[in-house]
Parts: structure tokens; sequence; C-alpha cells
């Protein structure tokens, strides 16, 4: 690039409608895909070109939208759309918050979550090559219904933008569409878009309008041709909505996959881009990496897996399992069937096996909690095994209380620690036993109760039952054997 080009950047991006095609309450813009709203990617994408400003410009459920603006690019200026409707009237406004910038301006859309950097890079480089006035982002598609369609002049310039409403039928055949990305010199944008009215079949201040007025005023207009006319189009519904989660998913796959990863079955393995895997992980088909979740190398995801915001360590295995706000050790084991609720930390080489909830405990290195059962509000130390059926009583109706359970402890099957309560290292727990007070280290903790055998109860209270004439039927043979045990001595 020249080095008397301007390349000085600021970016707009419009986020002001409601989407009433999308039959929600949550505005459009706020849907979510791949772990981040619409309009997140398109300012995570804005981003990466290093503009010296960004505005957004909101109006539809303005505070819930400037929320989401704020937590997800924070030095993002937020400027109201008044009354007036448009395109048009929202870059307007946005510049009114640039009146002391000279450069170009990038025209974005918040519903357009799928343009990725190396495409407005391209758009820019075409834009300060040519020294237009503007530059339109146009695709070529199979079905332009409902979008602007590009008029070309005889030299293949822009001669217009005509909206499919106000289009006639030679306009409507025309199958290149205006992408709704634009980049503009700052000071001709000013100019003309003061000039753009309101007489068209919606009523609007339409930004297309101005490409209009750039070329009578006898300035270029340039169009850049996008590479993938799929992620250059706005998410308009619910289908097109699941469409571009489709695209944008296999897209981080295969990301994933060019960086190490083991993915088996991309179609059935859905991964959000703020998800990070390690080389040489492997993900087995249905399984959902999702949000901050970070897997390192060696581990073993799937099949049938979810993780949200987790953390899984080196060589670690998550089988058929489903965990939120989880750390997993390395080498450590999860599944299957298990279900790790936040605050779960699982220490290196340790495990939580087949129906085993967990919630707010800490499980230490090389600790087992096999299967059948619940660990809440809990810690427990190293080498600690829990027999089947372990359940920590967390909850006396008023407040949850913790159970500790220190190093070197085996628990027997069936045990309920009734919290709070500590375990001292190395102790025992027999089976069966309801653990309510302290056991020292090193003891042997048994809560047995003598067995108690009522002879004949089930045939006097259950007479005529099948297990009455079970019973009976058992009785006779019984006293028939010892009948005959007495005739042989």
């Amino acid at each position: 690039m020249s080095d008397n080009i301007d390349a000085r950047l600021a970016v707009i991006v419009l986020a002001a409608g409601q989407g009433t095609r999308m039959r929600s309450s949550l505005p459009k813009v706020l849907h979510r895909i791949g772990g981040r709203s619409l309009v997140g990617h398109v300012l995570e994408t804005a981003r990466a070109l290093s503009p010296e400003r960004t505005v957004v410009v909101v109006r539809h459920e303005r505070d819930l939208v400037a929320e989401a603006i704020a937590e997800a690019a924070p030095d993002t200026i937020v400027v109201d759309q008044d009354d007036i409707p448009g395109t048009g009237r929202a870059v307007e406004m946005a510049l009114a918050d640039l009146a002391d910038y000279e450069g170009d301006v990038l025209v974005l859309s918040g519903d357009v979550p799928l343009l990725e950097t190396g495409t407005l890079q391209e758009l820019l480089r075409a834009h300060r090559e040519r020294r237009a006035a503007a530059t339109v982002l146009s695709a070529t598609v199979d079905d332009a219904t409902g979008y602007g369609r590009v008029i070309r002049d005889d030299a293949g310039g822009v001669a217009r933008i005509v909206e499919h409403k106000d289009a006639d039928e030679a306009e409507i055949a025309v199958s290149e569409i205006n992408a709704g990305v634009y980049v503009f010199q700052a000071s001709p944008l000013r100019e003309q878009i003061a000039r753009v009215g309101t007489a068209n079949a919606q009523g609007e201040k339409y930004l297309t309008d101005v490409v209009r007025l750039l070329r009578e005023a006898q300035l270029t207009v340039a169009a850049a041709s996008a590479p993938d006319a799929a992620a250059a189009l706005g998410v308009n519904d619910r289908v097109q909505l699941s469409e571009a989660a489709r695209i944008l998913n296999a897209r981080t796959v295969r990301r994933w996959q060019l960086e190490g990863a083991t993915i088996l079955d991309p179609a059935t393995t859905w991964i959000d881009v703020t998800a990070t895997l390690a080389p040489d992980v492997t993900v087995l088909p249905g399984t959902q990496i999702l949000r901050a979740t970070t897997v390192a190398a060696g581990a073993v995801i799937g099949p049938d897996t979810s993780l949200v915001d987790c953390e899984v360590g080196e060589g670690a295995t998550v089988r058929r399992s489903d965990a939120t706000l989880a750390v997993i050790g390395a080498g450590a084991t999860v599944g299957p069937f298990a279900y790790l609720r936040p605050g779960t930390q699982l220490g290196a080489d340790g495990k939580i096996g087949t129906f085993v909830e967990t919630k707010n405990a800490v499980i230490g290195e090389g600790s087992k909690v096999p299967h059948l059962s619940y660990v809440g509000d809990a810690t427990l130390g190293r080498g600690v095994n829990l027999g089947a059926g372990a359940i920590t009583a967390n909850y006396d109706d008023l407040a949850k209380h913790r159970t500790e359970i220190g190093d070197e402890v085996h628990a027997g099957s069936h045990n309920v620690f009734v919290a709070p309560v500590r375990i001292g290292d190395g102790a025992k727990t027999g089976a069966g036993a309801v653990i309510r007070k302290d056991v020292p280290a090193g003891a042997l903790a048994l809560s047995v109760a003598p067995q108690r055998n009522v002879e004949g109860w089930v045939e006097k209270n259950r007479p005529g039952t099948a297990a009455a004439d079970a019973a009976a039927a058992a009785r006779s043979a019984q006293e028939a054997d010892n009948g005959a045990q007495e005739e042989d001595r």
C-alpha cells in the first residue's frame, strides 16, 4: 500500500433493528451462535482490524443490547438511533460521534456474524487502491429475494443499489446483492448522507441512497465480491440462525483439526469459538465443547458429552457425561453418565464414575467416587475411595453444610455423611453407616442395629398374595426336608 494512502479506520455497527422475523422477545443481534451473540461476532471481527474507534447504533431493547456490547467490547461507543427509521439515519447518528474523524468508515451489520477478517481486509484494500468514495461488499446468490440489488453501469462500476421492494422486473432478475457492508471516505459520506430522504416504499432513510448521490457527484463507487456468499448474508429468522451456526461450527471444527485435534465426526461435534483445544485431543461423536472450556493435550472427550466452561487436564477422559464450571485434573476419568455441577474440582488421576453427581466438591489426587453417589459441598483428600451409594447429606432444610474427608479414607457402600462432619485421615466406615459425628483419624466408624426376623409376617399380613404363597411353599419344602433328615438320623 502506498505511503500516501490514508489507512485510518473507524467502524460503525448497525444494531438498532428489532428483527421481527425472529419472533423472539430477545433482540435479534443478541441471539447466539458459537458461544457469542451475533453482534459479539461482528465486534470481534471489527476489533481484529484495529480501528481507531468503533460505534454501535442501538434502539430496540436499547439497554439490553448496550449491556451486551459493553461486556463484549468495553471500548465501544454506543449511540442511540432516533425515531427516523433506516440504515442511513443510523449511520448519520453514528457520524455525530465521529465529527472530528477523517479517514475510512467501515459500516457493518450486527446480524452478519460470519464475515471473516480477511474478507474485510480485502474490501479495505480494494477501496483504498481505487481511492473510491465508497466500496460496497456484494455477493452473488441463487435466490436474491429480499435483498438489495447491486446495479452496475456499462463500465462495471456501481451505478446504484435498489432495495427489493423498490426494484422493477429487470432489477429483480439481478443476482448480485448488497451484503450490507460498506467502506466510505468520511467526508463525502457526511456530505451526502445529509441529503438522503425517505421517499421510498418503506419510508426509511436508506444508506444505499448515498451510493446514488456519490455517483451523481461524479465520485467513484466500487464493489468487491465476497468470496463466500453464505458468509456475507445476514441472519433474519431462526432458519438462517441455525444455518449460520452450522457454517460457523464447521469452520471452527476444521480449524482445530488443522491444529492437531482428532475430531471423529464433525457433523455431531459442536465447539464454541471461545473454547480451546490442545494438539492430540480426541473428540468423539455427539460432543459439545462450549463457552470458555479448555481441553489439554491427550485428553479424550466423548462420546455424547457436554462441557460448559470446564478445564480438562492432560490425558483426562470424559465419557458420556455433563459438566459445567468444573476442573478435571490430568489423567482423571469421568463417566460414563456422570453429572459435574459448578464448583467440582477433580484432582489428578481421580475418578468420578457411573451415575455420580457432584457439586461444589473438591476431590483430591487419586481419589475415587466410582458409582451411584452424590457428593455435594464436600472436600475429599488424597487417595479416598467412596463405596457405591455414598451420599453427602449437605442440606438441613435451612442451610448447606460441608463434609470433610481426609486422606486415604475408605468408605463402605451405602454410606450417608450427615454434614457438617469430618472424617479423619486413614479412617474407615462400614457398609450402610450413617455418619453423624466426626470420625477420628484411623478409626472404624459403624452404625449397626441388631437384625430381627419376624417369622410368618408375610403370610399373616399379606394372605393370598404371590409372596405369601411362595413363602408357604418354601416353608412346606423346608419342613419336608427337615423331616427327611430326622428319619435319616
